[in-house]
């Protein structure tokens, strides 16, 4: 994992900066500490990208910002307004090709011409057709001269979700599940509570924290009986609940339909379920969507990601279990990984796995991961003394569909 994105330390209004070795160098820095701005607003932007901008002039920061949430200015305007001198010669470093149109904000653009800047740095193009290439042709019409691609991988991976939300309409998921050293989420009784320490525990709230929605199967549910709201301190979000159950088995006592809990819960279901048990959930505020099915009755989960997408949400993550993370396995839906491992035997043909299913035949047949950032949980390499592992993995080739 590239580890440009944690909370930037403050900086300094005014103070000139000592180049490091070379002008190269010297940029990369401002557009790391745009990169670093943009993350703050993780998990609040759906479905904007996160963005972050940093305003150099006499090679000091004079101002800087970051895009807080839809509908509020973007990050280049934030920066812009938040100059105290002229921002005549400046030079800009965004992490996004700036908007050169009308949509819920002014174009970008025109805040950076009228400002008097002279240079912008952006990390990658914006693939937003009302964008694509529009920004940098009129900054560069305007006399301004623009730079492409510093720092571009690492403004993409800071933006994978809007990436692919921008070009498929659907959300990136991620896959979550905690298991035991030998691959076993639960006992042949079906205990598993707790495979994983506290601390392992808070790191999923960190992800649920997030994520615009978090998916379960009413498997699950009926087993845990699970909330499912981010249980951090601070500002937190709950993201929306959804619950896939095809034919309506999740009780209407369930936690997770409680009405008095924060945020916002979906039963996604099909034509299979009873009428008056919609009603009954809908009643309790809970949303009722009721998706087309499969050749065995289940929910289709591209028309589940349709639908999410179709309401702005760039990203799921999916918690299980084994059934439901299966089939997204076989259906290649999966971006990512996250897998918390923890130095416990289970052991038992009859203990379940977290990935369901049939699965594959032949191992050339296999899902395969590149794993990108590993973490330990009390500062060991290796998970000893209970100890937790998080693997996190990209899926680069899902051959088991």
């Amino acid at each position: 994992m590239l580890l440009f994105a944690p909370t930037p330390k403050p900086l300094s209004m005014g103070k000139t900066f000592i180049a490091m070795d070379t002008s190269n160098q010297v940029n990369f820095m401002y557009m790391q500490r745009a990169l670093g701005l943009a993350r703050q607003a993780e998990g609040r932007t759906s479905p904007n990208p996160m963005v972050g901008a940093v305003i150099v002039k006499d090679g000091r920061i004079v101002s800087e910002g970051y895009h807080r949430q839809a509908g509020e200015p973007h990050a280049e305007l934030i920066a812009i307004q938040a100059a105290r001198e002229s921002l005549q010669g400046a030079t800009m470093y965004v992490t996004l090709e700036p908007c050169a149109h009308y949509g819920r904000t002014p174009p970008c653009t025109d805040a950076i011409i009228a400002a008097g800047v002279a240079k912008v740095y952006y990390a990658i193009g914006d693939p937003n057709p009302c964008v694509d290439g529009k920004g940098h042709a009129q900054l560069e019409a305007a006399g301004i001269v623009v730079h492409v691609g510093l720092c571009a991988d690492e403004a993409r991976e800071l933006n994978r979700p809007f990436l692919k939300y921008v070009k498929s309409g659907l959300p990136f998921v991620t896959a979550k599940f905690a298991m035991s050293l030998d691959g076993k989420i639960a006992t042949r009784a079906g205990d598993s509570r707790w495979i994983t320490n506290p601390a392992s525990r808070r790191r999923v709230h960190e992800l649920r924290n997030i994520s615009d929605a978090i998916l379960v199967g009413s498997g699950t549910v009926l087993a845990d009986d699970p909330e499912l709201t981010t249980r951090l301190d601070g500002d937190v979000r709950h993201p929306l609940r959804i619950v896939a159950d095809s034919r309506g088995r999740s009780p209407i006592s369930a936690r997770i339909f409680d009405p008095s809990l924060p945020g916002k819960t979906v039963l996604a279901t099909t034509g299979a379920a009873c009428p008056k048990y919609c009603a009954e959930l809908a009643d309790r505020g809970v949303d009722v969507w009721v998706l087309p099915t499969d050749e065995k009755g289940r929910i289709v989960l591209p028309a589940l990601l349709r639908e999410l997408g179709q309401r702005g949400r760039l990203t799921l993550l999916v918690e299980g279990g084994s059934d439901l993370l299966g089939a997204f396995f076989a259906e290649s839906l999966v971006d990512q990984v996250f897998a918390f491992v923890a130095p416990i035997i289970i052991g038992g043909k009859c203990a379940p796995g977290p990935v369901g299913g049939a699965g594959v035949q032949k191992l050339a047949e296999a899902i395969r991961l590149r794993f990108t950032q590993v973490e330990t949980f009390g500062g060991d390499s290796l998970p000893t003394d209970g100890q937790n592992l998080c693997l996190r993995a990209d899926v680069i080739m899902n051959t088991a569909k």
